[in-house]
């Protein structure tokens, strides 16, 4: 579906744990907004307390899209993410409402404001072999290879994300690397009109945040869900959103709840620290230093250019 330029959007961006979801819904209740998810998390089915979706009540409140679209293992993808978005943005400017796209997955809104990257299609046969390579070498031996050919794309990506090493190393094969595509791709023109907001919180008071909510996921059912994962894929679980292997691990009982916390607040620091580093790299994106009002963030959701 290809986005009208002049449709207005606004977009709230920012790192985990920022307070984006309930400074959304305010937002949204004081201009007649609904709500599109850009979160690569929260689209999984079944996966709600480890990815921190709005709540029941928060939904209840204020329309939200893009959240429990896919099942966990089935792929998602800053493309197929960007048709549904533009679907659920002309929905929603046809009823006369304000789209406002909310979340911290950096690719998803590059994609949705700018445009899918041109990348090579996928290619079963190579995305096999190197599939046969990780299970025989490790996972660390086919991040290297990532590493030697496209090393921007190696210091973006953890060893153990296989899905995205794979998809990096089958963009290179067709001579180009994924850096390379998207840094010639930083500038295209814009698909919508925009007002383009990301909150910005001291790095201390952000990690105390990360830390609260890290207990709060250990302590909230994320176990229970980790569970129903296990008995449904055994132990060969598919990619999940942060925390759900570590999950796993307690569940299988490797260790504690208050282990779990510590490893979940690592990885979210990390995640937070990967998004911000996204996020700064945006030229037309403002920042919001708090107190974030609900009130005077409403006022520049108003005003996309």
């Amino acid at each position: 579906m290809a986005a009208p330029a002049s449709t207005a959007i606004a977009v709230l961006a920012g790192p985990t744990a920022s307070g984006k979801t309930r400074l959304a819904v305010e937002v949204a209740l004081r201009v007649g907004a609904e709500i599109v998810s850009a979160d690569s998390q929260q689209v999984y089915r079944g996966l709600d307390v480890g990815t921190a979706k709005p709540t029941p009540e928060e939904r209840a409140r204020v329309p939200h899209h893009l959240v429990d679209v896919v099942e966990a293992g089935e792929g998602m993808d800053a493309a197929r993410w960007s048709a549904l978005a533009d679907r659920a943005i002309g929905e929603i400017a046809a009823r006369g409402r304000l789209p406002l796209v909310v979340g911290g997955t950096g690719l998803y809104l590059r994609a949705l404001l700018r445009g899918v990257v041109a990348a090579p299609p996928r290619d079963p046969e190579l995305r096999a072999r190197l599939a046969e390579e990780a299970e025989r070498l490790g996972r660390a031996a086919l991040h290297a290879r990532l590493a030697a050919v496209d090393p921007e794309a190696a210091r973006r990506i953890r060893p153990n994300d296989l899905v995205r090493v794979v998809r990096a190393l089958e963009i290179a094969a067709g001579g180009r690397t994924q850096s390379e595509l998207f840094a010639g791709h930083q500038f295209a023109a814009r698909r919508y009109r925009y007002r383009y907001l990301a909150l910005d919180l001291p790095r201390e008071e952000l990690h105390r945040r990360i830390e609260a909510r890290a207990r709060a996921i250990a302590s909230g059912g994320i176990l229970e869900e980790a569970r129903a994962l296990l008995a449904r894929f055994g132990p060969a679980l598919p990619k999940l959103p942060i925390g759900y292997a570590d999950a796993a691990a307690a569940a299988r009982g490797e260790f504690g709840p208050e282990e779990l916390a510590r490893r979940i607040a690592v990885e979210h620091r990390r995640y937070a620290r990967r998004q911000l580093i996204w996020l700064r790299r945006e030229a037309d994106l403002e920042w919001l230093k708090p107190p974030f009002e609900p009130d005077a963030v409403a006022d520049l959701c108003r005003t996309a250019p």
